[in-house]
């Protein structure tokens, strides 16, 4: 029995190929809409620490929080990092794919193939 979860915005087009993808092998994630359901700070370290990425590397740059927040002042903690994503998940990249364990993003969706 796996366990697979996918942080997903349904209006995202890759979102919606990583579930075909997921689908298409025959398996059913959990799914958290991660914009009206936001991981916790500690599921987020989590997060991270099953990408190996810093915080500054699972934000969406471009988002308008961004920039009227300052998050590109390196001088932020990852802990206020974190917090911001928290308190604003359209900053977190998106999809997040977690199988057995393992996690990506799913950019391109064909990166789901590497932890299935």
């Amino acid at each position: 029995m796996s366990s697979t979860r996918i942080y997903l915005n349904p209006n995202c087009s890759k979102c919606r190929l990583s579930m075909q993808l997921l689908d298409d092998k025959g398996i059913t994630p959990e799914v958290t809409e991660y914009l009206n359901d936001p991981p916790s700070v500690d599921e987020l370290k989590e997060i991270l620490d099953l990408l190996s990425l810093e915080p500054h590397e699972l934000m969406r740059k471009h988002e308008p929080p961004y920039k009227e927040l300052n998050l590109d002042d390196q001088n932020l903690s990852r802990d206020a990092l974190i917090q911001a994503m928290v308190d604003n998940p359209i900053l977190i990249e998106r999809p997040i794919i977690i199988h057995n364990g393992k996690a990506t993003i799913g950019r391109p969706p064909e990166k789901i193939l590497d932890i299935l």
